[in-house]
């Protein structure tokens, strides 16, 4: 009997989950990522529009579309899809073991663990620090273990491969008792950042010790400096909403802003949190769209002005996140943007020139993976993230160290 590992990846706007061959995975540390058997998406969860499903084998082939009936245009009603279907495809497969993608562990969990009610209950009371993930990703974590009630759920945490950058780095300058209490700068997007970590030797062997600046850019948006493999500095900080501007997300806002909302808009919580998380970013800048795509398509003056805020912002951090490296000797794109967004990632990286980036038009159009010329004092990659692999072998470590009995 085939053993199978599943891992799902419940984001803010969408669901992605993929199955694994639990044989085959190795588990070393420089191991490289494995390939999903198959992989599938939800995309439009809540966004208003009609929600859709797919799923794709080994080769990119679909294998299942279609939408999801309003009713369950949610992550709940789309999980459950994908979990009964994926139910009458296994065959005389079982799963051995689900992988969850965690947005936030605080600073109680920097390593995957097994989830159980304690760790429930500690993930539940972290959502108010992502409330635009957490409580999706809980979701799935809840939906897959009733659908998978008597094998280990393993949760991966996108903060902590951010866990071991410096004190000043993970500091506000703010009374130390709230730092000690966990107002801190966490990061996120670190299941990508891992991913792009152990691809670049591939790509090239010295990127595995190099200075890079990781742009992860999508509807969620945020940039990592890492040198040898470990996180330096990023964008995000306390919570997701810091850093780049992202599709309904503000980024980086000065707090005085929110007291002025309180005290002379006379705005509570509630409507504050919507602003900044929902109605912010490329929306708010375009009022238009959140997804780029549409606002590189439009004519209207209002979609240009939010692409270029959003082309400055990435430059502008890169040459924070190179200073915090005191140089740079790569520039790695990633995420749905920056994998597929040749025009936009040609702009930032025409801007870039300074740091020592010199552009391959060509090669850019093409989508890479290397997007600069040959002997490009920095050099610049499109590289496309796999954290569902990243997940998958996490969980085969927690498995080898925790062995569980078969059913």
């Amino acid at each position: 009997m085939q053993d199978l590992l599943l891992t799902l990846n419940a984001g803010s706007s969408s669901v992605k989950f993929a199955l694994f061959d639990a044989n085959s995975m190795a588990t070393g540390r420089a191991a490289p990522l494995a390939q999903a058997l198959w992989s599938g998406q939800a995309e439009g969860l809540g966004s208003g529009q009609q929600a859709h499903w797919q799923v794709k084998d080994a080769e990119g082939r679909t294998l299942h579309a279609a939408p999801l009936p309003e009713v369950d245009a949610n992550h709940r009603g789309a999980l459950h899809a994908m979990l009964a279907w994926q139910a009458s495809t296994l065959g005389d497969a079982s799963v051995r073991a689900v992988g969850h993608r965690i947005v936030h562990g605080g600073t109680q969990f920097a390593q995957p663990v097994l989830i159980d009610a304690d760790v429930c209950g500690a993930l539940e009371r972290l959502a108010p620090l992502a409330p635009l993930h957490q409580p999706h990703n809980l979701a799935g974590v809840q939906a897959a273990m009733q659908s998978f009630a008597d094998v280990p759920h393993v949760a991966c945490f996108d903060t902590a491969f951010h866990a071991g950058q410096s004190d000043v780095n993970q500091r506000f300058a703010i009374p130390r008792a709230l730092h000690d209490a966990g107002v801190r700068k966490y990061g996120f997007h670190g299941l990508s950042y891992e991913s792009i970590t152990a691809q670049l030797p591939l790509l090239e062997p010295g990127l595995a010790q190099a200075r890079v600046i990781v742009a992860h850019l999508g509807n969620g948006a945020s940039m990592c400096a890492v040198h040898a493999g470990r996180s330096i500095a990023t964008t995000m900080s306390f919570s997701p909403l810091d850093g780049l501007v992202m599709g309904t997300r503000c980024g980086q806002l000065d707090p005085a802003v929110v007291l002025y909302l309180m005290e002379q808009r006379h705005m509570g919580t509630d409507a504050i949190t919507r602003l900044l998380f929902r109605e912010s970013g490329l929306l708010g800048l375009s009022g238009i769209s959140s997804d780029m795509r549409t606002l590189e398509a439009s004519a209207d003056p209002a979609a240009a002005q939010a692409i270029a805020h959003f082309v400055e912002q990435v430059v502008q951090h890169a040459g924070k996140l190179a200073a915090a490296m005191r140089g740079l000797d790569a520039l790695v794109f990633t995420g749905g943007i920056g994998e597929n967004a040749a025009n936009l990632r040609a702009a930032i990286l025409s801007q870039c020139a300074w740091l020592g980036v010199r552009l391959d038009a060509a090669a850019n159009q093409r989508h890479g993976p290397r997007l600069t010329e040959a002997g490009s004092p920095v050099s610049a990659w499109a590289v496309r993230t796999n954290e569902e692999a990243v997940i998958a072998q996490h969980v085969v470590r927690i498995l080898d160290a925790h062995p569980h009995p078969r059913h």
